[in-house]
């Protein structure tokens, strides 16, 4: 009874922001939403603190000042004294205005940053719009976006397509710490599924290349994922807060389970999360094309492997899979100069089917795999972050921040031919290590942040099989080579306030990459003319831009740059067999990859209501590395297995080019209504790898995404369509058209991706001070549809319950 006793003093202490200071309230002025995140500041002296989730601080360190300044992104910002506040019994109404919509971001340059300044195309997901769209994985929070379009060949996964550009292509940061290992393939990939959506507090997308300041990979863009961060007691007090989470969703039975507990003190605070996430097979809708349907399973019944029907062939067996998340934090903050923060993530995924290999057949119209799976996914990261900040600034830095960071990768692959006994599996580990510094100084109208990084991935492979009739033992081919993937890079970026009007911005890189790879376990396989490969090569890359602002309302930003992507393991140490008759093998002589990008960036704000936006841009891929025709020992076949095969090898030998504009719409109406509207449009080629060109296989149809927002008191509603437009065959890349099972058929029974849109409806009210409930309704008329690329079929009329409470 004391326990509950003392449990409840603490937590009812956690509610409440101080016991004897005075708590102002800010809300918005047309809804009365609580507005959280509000900044109230003084300038003499340097005074700062924020709102809480009830849009509440407490302001007893302004009694005696002049004034306080009350802004927040999207609404006026107000100049109050302390009495008059307090005339206003300590509520403060703010109007919105799309004039201030001046957002922060940290992607587009390390650094918090206002968008007026940045000449690139950013587009932030907030918490609250995550709370309300409530997406079940990362991949999904980023689709959820309108900006970004997802792949899926298997439930478990979700690949980004960003400006015609995917897989490796792309980067993933996670608090500033790149994702990306030596790994990493060309193909679609499904690591982002990694991340638990519920432990992001925001989510950033930089369109285009962000190589200056993020390495290599960063061609087409670069998706920062900032996760939940423990808050500091800015009044000494002893804070306690929380919540735990709990949805349903009914296309795939989905279970999910989140909670977090934080605890504050003036110079420590603590975080610990955790998630838990149950996926069944996934149901597509009942309104589309009947090749869709999966009419068939396949089992192993006395010995053999057995086509059996699918009871019912609109649910995808098999999809199925589970997922866990941990995450601990620890903040030291012993002034106001340091900040220092330790976090470890965990994320453990159970084995999962490759849904689109399952679907695909032979000739005769049996099935081609039995078995193909992903095996357990599981990716560890220890990271500490080191930031300071003197009062007085230094010559070299007013500001520098340290990441070190440790993480490790395990995947695998599990596959076996239908009607085979030769049960394959394909371990990966990788061992990721890296350290970045970076620092920032402003002097008068000239401001520079520069930094540098070193990354080293350690990549351990190991394959075997097993005959399934007797248990007995098969000799294999390891996927990858043993290997070590090293890169260390400086770079400069500086920016100069050339008039009010007008900023110049340029930055530079220099990259270099060794990478070593030992073979001599593949030598019993294969005829290899050598034991070990070493690569050794640099990088320089650069970018100049230009903002020019004529008054408040416009923001035009011109960019041209630079992008690569290094080779890494996957590109040099992968021996597989592509189609019958062909073998890849290494080539140490591939050297990187370069991308050479131009866009154009313009928002306009028409009164306090109105926001449009709109960008173009344009990318060649140079020296793209491909297939081509390659020798071993001076010969251009080599038995691979027992079969005679011609050799290729990945080269720096072909070329693509990306084209494309993004626009957008926000209106703000009366009532609490606001209209947003986002399209994407891209057209690309690439040479294939026998020369010829083809439509490029990652830029995605024309997509778009157009909502109709409600918002009043504590309840949001939200209507909204997702649409893309069809593929013809004519513009189906050539690699594509080899896949015909997961595409439909048109009147000359070629294959192609017809267009689909879905309506939708979101909604998310507080029912009680600490309880909110979010429910909603995907795919309202239910139709069976298959994005672009993807083996997987969305899902149909999806039912969405979740239950919230915070303390």
């Amino acid at each position: 009874m004391k326990l509950k006793l003392l449990w409840f003093c603490l937590w009812f202490w956690g509610l409440v922001p101080t016991a004897f200071s005075q708590v102002l309230t800010v809300k918005d002025s047309e809804t009365g939403k609580p507005l959280e995140g509000t900044v109230i500041k003084t300038n003499m002296p340097r005074q700062m603190v924020l709102t809480n989730k009830q849009g509440q601080a407490s302001i007893h360190l302004f009694e005696d000042l002049p004034e306080m300044i009350i802004s927040r992104i999207g609404y006026e910002t107000l100049t109050l004294s302390y009495e008059e506040i307090k005339n206003k019994g300590f509520i403060v109404l703010m109007d919105f205005s799309f004039e201030e919509y001046d957002g922060v971001v940290v992607t587009g340059s390390r650094w918090p940053q206002s968008l007026r300044s940045s000449p690139v195309k950013v587009t932030s997901i907030r918490r609250e719009d995550m709370d309300l769209l409530n997406p079940q994985t990362a991949a999904d929070l980023l689709g959820a976006s309108g900006e970004v379009f997802i792949q899926k060949s298997q439930q478990g996964g979700g690949s980004p397509m960003i400006r015609g550009f995917s897989a490796n292509r792309l980067l993933y940061a996670v608090d500033g710490v790149r994702m990306n290992n030596a790994i990493f393939r060309s193909g679609n990939l499904h690591q982002v599924i990694s991340i638990d959506p519920l432990m992001v507090d925001n989510a950033e997308v930089l369109f285009g290349p962000g190589s200056v300041l993020y390495g290599s990979d960063a061609i087409g863009g670069v998706m920062g994922f900032q996760t939940l961060q423990p808050s500091i007691s800015d009044s000494g007090d002893v804070r306690f807060s929380g919540s735990a989470f709990s949805r349903y969703a009914s296309a795939n039975s989905e279970h999910a389970f989140h909670a977090n507990a934080a605890v504050s003190w003036e110079k420590w605070a603590l975080l610990t999360a955790w998630s838990r996430y149950d996926y069944g097979h996934l149901q597509m809708g009942s309104n589309g094309r009947e090749e869709y349907l999966k009419p068939f399973i396949v089992q192993r019944v006395d010995e053999l492997d057995r086509v059996l029907e699918n009871p019912n062939p609109a649910v995808q067996n098999p999809t199925a899979y589970q997922q866990q998340n941990w995450m601990q934090k620890i903040r030291y903050r012993p002034n106001d100069q340091w900040d220092m923060v330790y976090a470890f993530h965990y994320s453990g995924i159970s084995g999962f089917s490759r849904y689109d290999r399952l679907i695909a057949t032979q000739a005769n119209g049996l099935p081609a795999a039995a078995v193909w799976n992903y095996g357990p996914q599981i990716w560890r990261m220890n990271h500490a972050t080191i930031t300071h900040q003197p009062r007085q600034s230094f010559k070299l830095y007013d500001q520098w921040s340290i990441r070190l960071a440790q993480q490790y990768f395990q995947e695998s692959r599990v596959d076996r031919r239908f009607q085979h006994h030769r049960l394959r599996t394909q371990q990966e580990e990788v061992d990721a290590y890296s350290v970045n510094m970076d620092l920032e100084k402003t002097m008068g109208k000239h401001h520079v942040s520069y930094g540098v990084e070193a990354v080293w991935n350690d990549v351990r492979s190991q394959a075997q099989a097993v005959d399934i009739r007797t248990g007995t033992p098969l000799a294999v081919a390891d996927r990858y080579p043993n290997s070590t993937w090293f890169s260390r890079g400086v770079y400069v970026y500086y920016r100069f306030q050339w008039s009010p009007q007008w900023q110049f911005q340029a930055g530079v890189r220099t990259n270099d990459f060794q990478m070593q790879s030992d073979f001599s376990r593949h030598l019993s396989f294969y005829p290899l003319d050598m034991t070990e490969t070493r690569n050794n090569h640099a990088s320089l890359i650069g970018n100049m831009a230009m903002v020019y602002q004529p008054d408040n309302t416009w923001k035009i930003g011109f960019q041209s740059g630079t992008g690569f992507r290094a080779p890494n393991v996957d590109d040099i140490g992968k021996l597989f067999d592509f189609v019958d008759g062909d073998v890849v093998v290494p080539n140490a002589g591939l050297q990187s990859e370069y991308a050479y990008h131009a866009e154009c960036n313009v928002n306009k704000t028409i009164g306090k209501y109105i926001l449009l936006d709109f960008s173009g841009y344009a990318t060649y891929l140079d020296r793209a590395m491909v297939r081509r025709p390659f020798q071993v020992g001076g010969e251009d076949s080599m038995m691979f297995g027992d079969v005679m095969s011609k050799v290729y090898a990945i080269q720096n030998a072909a070329f693509g080019f990306v084209r494309g504009f993004n626009a957008g719409l926000q209106l703000r109406l009366p009532y609490g209504i606001t209209l947003i509207s986002k399209y994407q449009y891209q057209r690309g080629i690439e040479e294939m790898d026998n020369g010829s060109l083809s439509p490029s296989r990652h830029a995605a149809p024309a997509f778009g995404v157009t909502r109709l927002q409600y918002e009043k008191n504590k309840t949001k509603m939200e209507c909204y369509v997702v649409y893309s437009a069809a593929v013809p065959f004519a513009r189906l890349n050539e690699e594509e058209r080899q896949k015909p099972m997961i595409y439909a058929a048109d009147v000359n029974g070629n294959p192609f991706s017809p267009s689909w849109f879905t309506m939708n409806f979101k909604m998310t009210t507080v029912i009680y001070r600490m309880l909110t409930l979010s429910a909603g309704v995907e795919n309202i008329t239910n139709q069976r549809y298959r994005p672009y690329s993807s083996g997987l079929v969305a899902p149909g009329r999806n039912g969405v319950l979740s239950l919230r409470v915070h303390f």
